[in-house]
């Protein structure tokens, strides 16, 4: 038996190998011991307290911890072995790479938390982190290429050469693509600073619709007629927006041409009516109602109301109900209103009965 432990293989005896071999059985065994038991129960403390961050050390833990412990526990049995130059320098290159992948993994899910973390606490915050995909899709391009530009230098490479063609590459490629690096910046100033998100209502220019996604070089927006609106980032940004997610209170202001010759007793009524009107509507707020100019063919009465709602059906439902309720005020009180060319709205204001003398009168000549 002892012979059979003391035969030499590649410069290792047999009792060398069984020893590598039971500390990675043995490591291993402990390794799946600790994920059932120790981490399962740190999973549920942690489901159980209200912040977010003891959740993603467990979770990191689970993800990054225990695959890099595994690698290490096959490592501690490798290197218990002696080893060719060749095959260690192989071992220190593998080593290199999964130290580099598991941190690099490992920063990429810090900064992923930090980001959604910060947006939750805006407003529409889960809405948002939806858009988080374009952000981190260059952050971790970013942390990759300066991970694998480390990872050459501690292997030993010079990489003084890489960085200065990465840099003349840039360059050229800044050159040659700049419209999509503007696009591509001016979506993080849509990003951080939130003129619009998705849902809001917007007029750019002579376009307007809801903005259905917002990705890296274009903007989506959904029109009133159906269509989809393509438009590049920087065109928004450099353009003025109306947004209308963002009104929280809607002005209204209206004009009624009252004809000539309603009497002056009727005319002072006019603005009572229409107050009592407007304040009988719910989510309204009267602000004013004036005799406010004379002209060519009526009288102008001016008035103004806010209506406390952003919805613009809603807005329209309250106008319309309105209209008809001042229309329906001033037929009982006989008012008349006309436009600016003198056609009548509704009939004119009945005119007396004449003397039957003067109708005789009439005839006979």
């Amino acid at each position: 038996m002892n012979q059979l432990l003391e035969r030499e293989y590649f410069h290792n005896t047999v009792l060398d190998y069984l020893i590598a071999a039971s500390i990675i059985v043995l490591g291993t065994l402990l390794l799946r011991l600790f994920k059932r038991t120790i981490l399962r129960r740190l999973k549920l403390l942690a489901d159980k307290t209200t912040t977010q961050g003891d959740n993603f050390i467990v979770k990191s833990i689970e993800r990054f911890g225990v695959p890099a412990l595994n690698y290490f526990i096959i490592y501690a049995g490798l290197t218990y072995l002696e080893l060719s130059a060749k095959a260690e320098n192989v071992l220190r290159i593998v080593t290199a790479v999964v130290i580099t992948f598991f941190v690099l993994r490992l920063l990429s899910s810090t900064i992923l938390l930090v980001l959604q973390h910060y947006i939750r606490g805006q407003e529409n915050g889960e809405e948002k982190i939806k858009q988080l995909a374009g952000v981190m899709l260059l952050v971790n391009i970013v942390i990759w290429i300066l991970g694998v530009v480390f990872l050459i230098d501690n292997l030993g490479y010079n990489v003084t050469t890489i960085i200065t063609g990465l840099g003349i590459g840039g360059i050229a490629v800044a050159l040659a693509a700049q419209n999509i690096l503007g696009d591509l910046f001016n979506y993080f100033v849509i990003f951080f600073d939130r003129p619009f998100e998705v849902g809001d209502f917007i007029i750019v220019d002579d376009k307007m619709g809801s903005i259905e996604y917002i990705g890296l070089k274009t903007t989506r927006i959904r029109s009133l007629s159906g269509e989809q609106i393509v438009i590049g980032n920087s065109n928004l940004t450099g353009a003025r927006i109306h947004n209308y997610k963002r009104l929280f209170t809607r002005r209204v202001i209206f004009t009624l041409n009252i004809d000539y010759r309603t009497p002056l007793e009727k005319l002072k009524l006019i603005p009572d009516l229409i107050r009592s009107v407007i304040e009988h509507e719910p989510l309204t707020k009267f602000d004013r109602s004036h005799f406010a100019a004379y002209g060519d063919w009526s009288l102008r009465y001016e008035t103004v109301y806010f209506v406390q709602d952003p919805d613009y059906n809603k807005f329209m439902d309250i106008q319309q109900s309105i209209n008809i309720n001042i229309y329906d005020a001033l037929l009982k009180n006989e008012i008349y209103y006309v436009t600016g060319f003198h056609m009548q709205l509704a009939p004119p204001p009945p005119k007396p009965e004449e003397k039957k003398e003067d109708k005789e009168a009439e005839q006979k000549e």
